[in-house]
């Protein structure tokens, strides 16, 4: 008996399963990576980072098979999985081209004779557990800067993405790391927060649900672990003005149908101002409708499956919900199998439940406002605050809105423009820690003073 499956979502094929983890397998691998910490710790930062650029290399490497396994296990369309095949080695490879930025010292200015210095030492073992949206991508964005500060990794995968999990080991252990440098684990929930408990693990990063968030972050407090946690999202897409509305248009299908609509930080709530709102609308859905789900496999393809028939089934769930509410259906809202067709709903209001609500599919809520003022109380009327997006002509108008968005990333005229430099995260129920970017290299550190007299 095992959750470790993979389900073509495309055609409901089981394709393999994996055991789940013994406690034994599990307590070999957490002093794997214990041993692994004081040989990595070691190493010269500069030593890291030939290693760390080899796991790039071998992402590269291995892309065809990385990403032929991403579509067989939650259906992303093959150009995009190569593409985020290549976007996780550009973030490996930005921590092993800036470890020394990294790893320097911080000298502080004193009040004091003699000196004082922040040195950034390891902490050791960190817990990662992955979410399956984005299998090589996510785990990049945790270990590029947790191996470069000289910790070492215990990954859990989701339950739906093992191959990619025994893929990802393999780079990382043909790399050059040491033994227990990064260990792959199939172990269920209980056993996760057996690892979490340990007192040779250090901290523990998830990226998933609220609930999952809540779950992990009660049993690290419990433990007095550090916790990192990168959760849902509901952004915003604001249109105040456009030179070119069609381009517009554009952006908003691309930021809602990428990733087949099952991105953390996609546009999912369209907030357009009233001169806009007819025109927006009108093109938006004629636009989604051109749109077909269909074979993940094909170059051509734009939007695949859902990452399980599960999946399409809660988001018909909440799209039925809300026109029984009293919602609007602009076009889609139907799905065969796992796949779904693009959706768009209007005249939703605060008491319905899908106002409050992520949808997680390739489904979206188009809002009229008034004003600009409009547009920013409506984006953050929202438990949720990882990203958004701003279109204006007016660039006074985009510094205000974007410091007055109640998000932790505004992306003004441009959506997809993350950035291996750029650190990604979020506030209130989205998160409490960043990725990517030199910030992702503080949150597992021990930032170590040194004074001396």
């Amino acid at each position: 008996m095992t959750d470790y499956a993979v389900v073509n979502p495309a055609t409901g094929e089981t394709v393999a399963t994996y055991d789940t983890f013994t406690d034994a397998q599990i307590q070999d691998a957490i002093a794997r990576a214990t041993a692994g910490a004081e040989v990595w710790a070691a190493k010269p930062p500069a030593e890291r980072a030939v290693v760390i650029r080899r796991i790039a290399e071998l992402h590269r490497e291995r892309k065809d098979e990385l990403a032929a396994i991403m579509v067989r296990e939650m259906g992303k369309p093959i150009a995009a999985a190569e593409g985020e095949v290549d976007f996780a080695a550009d973030i490996v490879e930005f921590y092993a081209d800036n470890i020394d930025k990294i790893t320097a010292d911080q000298p502080l200015d004193i009040l004091g004779d003699g000196s004082a210095v922040v040195r950034r030492a390891p902490l050791g073992v960190l817990f990662g557990i992955m979410p399956w949206n984005f299998p090589a991508y996510q785990v990049a964005r945790f270990t590029g800067p947790n191996l470069a500060i000289g910790n070492t990794i215990i990954l859990k995968h989701a339950p739906q993405c093992p191959e990619s999990a025994a893929a990802l080991e393999a780079i990382y252990r043909d790399s050059g790391l040491p033994d227990g440098g990064y260990v792959n684990v199939y172990a269920t929930n209980e056993q996760s927060a057996d690892i979490i408990a340990d007192p040779r693990v250090q901290g523990v990063s998830v990226t998933g649900s609220e609930r999952a968030g809540a779950a992990v972050a009660e049993i690290a407090g419990r433990n007095l672990k550090k916790v990192a946690l990168e959760l849902g999202g509901s952004d915003p897409f604001i249109v105040l003005s456009a030179e070119n509305l069609d381009d517009v248009v554009q952006a908003a299908i691309d930021a809602r149908l990428d990733n087949n609509g099952q991105s953390c930080n996609a546009a999912k709530r369209f907030i357009i101002v009233d001169s806009l709102y007819d025109e927006f609308t009108s093109k938006f859905v004629a636009g989604l409708s051109a749109v077909t789900a269909q074979d993940p496999t094909k170059e051509d393809t734009v939007l695949g499956p859902l990452s399980s028939e599960l999946a399409a089934e809660r988001l018909q769930e909440q799209i039925d919900h809300a026109l029984a509410q009293g919602a609007t259906l602009l076009t889609g809202g139907t799905r065969e199998g796992a796949f779904f067709a693009p959706t768009l709903l209007a005249d939703v209001t605060p008491e319905m439940d899908v106002y409050g609500e992520e949808l997680f599919g390739p489904a979206g809520v188009v809002y009229r406002v008034a004003d600009e003022q409009a547009a920013v109380a409506l984006a953050n009327d929202t438990s949720f605050g990882l990203g958004s997006y701003v279109f204006t002509t007016d660039a006074e108008q985009a510094e205000r809105v974007a410091n007055n968005i109640d998000a932790g990333m505004v992306f003004v005229n441009v959506v997809l423009a993350d950035s291996p430099e750029l650190p990604f995260g979020g506030v209130k129920r989205s998160g409490t820690s960043r990725e990517m970017g030199l910030l992702a290299a503080d949150e597992f550190v021990n930032k170590k003073l040194i004074r001396i007299g």
